[in-house]
This record gives C-alpha cells, sequence and structure tokens, in this order.
C-alpha cells in the first residue's frame, strides 16, 4: 500500500517540474496570426478587448482558495512556486503532490537533516529547504519574509488572526476550513485546500480519493473492529489528553470501524483537537480496545502510570502502547496521506492483537 502513494507523489513531481518548464513558452501559444480585416466591427473589436482583459486577469492568478480568513488569490509566480509550509502537516502534503516548499516548519522535530519531515518523505526531497524549529515563541515573521514566498501555507495551526495578518502581509496566506477548530482541518479539507493553492485541486482529489481507498480496503480487511469501542489518547507531563474527531489520531481508528467510548465521546468537545482528561476521570480511556502513547515519556513508563495500569483495556492486553521514539507514534500524529500509508500498515495487526484480548 505504501508504494502506491509514494509513486503517485513521484509522478507529481515530475508533472510539476515539466509544467514549470514549459510555462514560459505559453506567452506565445494560441496567439491569432491573421491580420484583422476590414470587416472586424467596432463591436467585435470591444468584444475581444473585454475577452483579452479577462483572459489576462484570469491567468495572473494561479488559484483563489475560500478559507477561514475569506477568499485569497495566489498569483501566477514568475519561475517555480515558492511555498512557505507553517502548519502541521502541511509540507508533506505539498510534497505528496509533487511540490517542495523552500521553508519547511518542523512541528513534530524531525530535525534539519530530515528537513523537518516524517521518514514517509524524506526521499520526496531533492533541494535544501529551510527548516524553522518549532518554538513555542512567535514565529519568526523576518526569516519568513527573507524566503520571498509565493504563498505560505498555515492551514493546519492555531488560527490565531493577529498571525494570520501578519503572515498574509508578507505573502498570500492560506488557513484553515472556515468552521475549523485549532488544528483540527480533518485531513481531507487539510489536503484539498492545500492542493487548491499549489493549482492543484484535481491531483489534490485524487490523492484524497486514493487515501480513502486504502482507508476502505484496511477496514474491509478487518472486520472484527466493526462497532467496538475504542479512544485514542496520550500522558504529557502530569495530564492526559484524549484526541477528539477531526483529528486523525482518532478519525483513523473511527475510519477502520470502532466507535467512540460513551464515556470518551461525553467528554470530547468540538472546538479542541484533544481533551483535557483529569486523574479522577483517567476511566474514559476504558474503551474495548485503546491506543495511547507518551509525549516526554517512555512506552514503559506509560505502561506502567498506575491510573492507567489499573484500567482493564491496559492489564488485559486490550491497548495498543506506542513508543514515542518509534516511526508508528510519529506517523499517526502526522495525520496526512503519506503518513497514513504507515499508520495502516503497521497499526491494524497490533490492533487485532487487542481485539483478540477481548475474550
Amino acid at each position: 500500500m505504501k508504494r502506491s502513494l509514494t509513486t503517485f507523489a513521484a509522478v507529481m513531481t515530475a508533472s510539476v517540474l515539466a509544467l514549470a518548464a514549459c510555462s514560459d513558452s505559453t506567452d506565445d501559444a494560441g496567439q491569432d496570426t491573421e491580420e484583422p480585416t476590414s470587416e472586424d466591427t467596432t463591436e467585435d473589436a470591444t468584444d475581444d478587448a473585454g475577452e483579452e482583459d479577462a483572459d489576462a486577469t484570469q491567468d495572473g492568478v494561479l488559484a483563489t482558495v475560500n478559507h477561514k480568513y475569506g477568499p485569497t488569490e495566489v498569483p501566477v509566480p514568475d519561475g517555480e512556486l515558492r511555498v512557505v509550509a507553517l502548519g502541521w502537516s502541511d509540507a508533506e502534503i505539498a510534497l505528496a503532490l509533487g511540490v517542495e516548499p523552500v521553508a519547511i516548519h518542523d512541528w513534530l522535530g524531525f530535525g534539519e537533516e530530515n528537513h523537518g519531515v516524517g521518514p514517509w518523505a524524506v526521499d520526496l526531497i531533492e533541494g535544501d529547504p529551510t527548516v524553522i524549529p518549532r518554538a513555542d515563541a512567535d514565529l519568526d515573521f523576518e526569516l519568513i519574509q527573507s524566503m520571498d514566498p509565493d504563498v505560505i501555507l498555515n492551514v493546519n495551526s492555531g488560527y490565531d488572526e493577529e498571525e494570520y495578518n501578519r503572515l498574509n502581509d508578507i505573502a498570500p496566506t492560506i488557513s484553515g476550513p472556515e468552521d475549523a477548530a485549532n488544528f483540527n482541518p480533518g485531513w481531507e479539507a487539510q489536503t484539498e485546500l492545500i492542493a487548491e493553492a499549489l493549482g492543484l485541486s484535481e491531483e489534490g482529489e485524487e490523492l484524497v480519493a486514493q487515501t480513502q481507498e486504502l482507508i476502505d480496503q484496511t477496514r474491509a480487511d478487518h472486520p472484527e473492529f466493526e462497532g467496538l469501542t475504542a479512544v485514542t489518547g496520550s500522558k504529557f507531563g502530569e495530564a492526559y489528553g484524549l484526541h477528539t474527531g477531526g483529528d486523525m489520531r482518532w478519525d483513523i481508528i473511527e475510519l477502520l470501524g470502532f466507535e467512540m467510548y460513551g464515556p470518551a465521546a461525553d467528554i470530547a468537545t468540538p472546538d479542541n483537537f484533544y481533551a483535557d482528561v483529569s486523574e479522577e476521570q483517567v476511566e474514559v480511556f476504558d474503551a474495548d480496545v485503546a491506543v495511547l502513547f507518551p509525549i516526554g515519556y517512555t512506552r514503559e513508563e506509560l505502561e506502567n502510570d498506575p491510573l492507567l495500569s489499573s484500567l482493564s483495556v491496559v492489564s488485559e492486553g486490550r491497548a495498543v502502547l506506542l513508543e514515542a521514539e518509534e516511526p508508528l507514534s510519529a506517523a499517526f500524529s502526522a495525520g496526512n496521506p503519506l503518513s497514513i500509508e504507515v499508520v495502516l500498515e503497521e497499526l491494524p495487526p497490533q490492533l487485532a492483537d487487542a481485539v483478540e484480548n477481548l475474550g
């Protein structure tokens, strides 16, 4: 399964490069070589002029994208499109569509040696994009401006309007869907918005369709998942978090046939990608099956957490506990078409083992 979307990305890269190489010759294409005759009327000449103006306007805009902060026009670039990818996984989606950003915000800490993307996307990078390290402070707007971007992708982000306005002053900036909660655009909408911004809407639809096909096939391969309850969550610091609808860490589980455990669904709010879980609420994780991973801890420490280990789902071996440093954990968090392939290859067998322990 992994090969299909990787091949798609490679084909898209070749297609984008071919289009860029041909762009300089389009000015001469389709020009009328015949001189106008005396039979042309003033009305015809006016109509022709209006059509030429409309075509010129249309040709000057690569895409018009409607998002949380209204419509944004992305102009046709002079050369290759210079993309700064700031949102969570925005760069990997651009790469899957054959477009290499000039700068990448390294949300998951993959590092400069990996160009700020996961191992499933590293081979798609041919240049040397600037890696912007993740930081709790404001974005480095001067650095972003120095990249001279044609478009800024900030689709999967915290949706701060002041931040958006500052970015949009630098270059046309694409935010998330109009009704999306912070860091919760949904993988399909994120992919489609990025594809639109790159002038690759049809390719984006195809990428979504191929990814959905992989999900559907995996679900068909595991009918034992249908109707069972599940949760996904994490431990960070002294707190716990429950992933909610719109966050791919839950959505992929639901797409495979599971239903959110009732007590978990009761506290899952639509205005954030996770819900805080207090020590008194840890029983919301006690579903038929749970997928849990640590942030700032090891898998062993997660397994030995006194509250989590007291739950039946953990003590009876129905919890899939991920190691923080393993690729699957990073892919589970990345939530884009390329990383979803990794999840679909590696997580379902572990879920099937957990289901067997239901007895």
